[in-house]
């Protein structure tokens, strides 16, 4: 579910139900030719998708940071208690580019391993369903 669709009037009747807010984190450095971020924000939809497909009804979208590094990554935790403050229990932060272990703030944190590659659909509903159930 994407922010968006949540209408103010609705929200008290879903919050106690939709208890994970989704943080997508592109990674772009601002170096990119157009098609590079196109394909970035591409590489994060389907890492979004695998995420909220799944648990629709459970979980919100927010806006994606699009600009950073792992380092600027690191320092959003400011942003990830404020999400908790807004009433979700669970943060799960995402990036296709960027490996965001630093951002210990967030509840999960998906992203690339070590390899550069990602986890695939299975492994990351299999965390998320941990997260809930620790």
């Amino acid at each position: 579910m994407k922010f968006s669709e949540i209408e103010e009037s609705r929200w008290p009747e879903l919050q106690p139900f939709v208890d994970t807010c989704l943080l997508p984190v592109t990674g772009l450095s601002g170096a990119e030719n157009p098609w590079q971020a196109a394909a970035a924000l591409e590489r994060l939809r389907d890492v979004m998708d695998a995420i909220e497909i799944p648990f629709r009804g459970r979980i919100v979208a927010y806006p994606a940071v699009q600009y950073g590094s792992e380092e600027t990554a690191a320092a959003l935790g400011p942003l990830v208690h404020n999400l908790k403050k807004a009433g979700f229990r669970y943060v799960v932060a995402a990036s296709a580019a960027l490996r965001l272990d630093g951002l210990t703030e967030a509840d999960l944190t998906i992203g690339p391993g070590e390899d550069g590659v990602l986890p695939d659909a299975e492994r990351i509903r299999g965390e998320i369903r941990r997260l809930w159930n620790a």
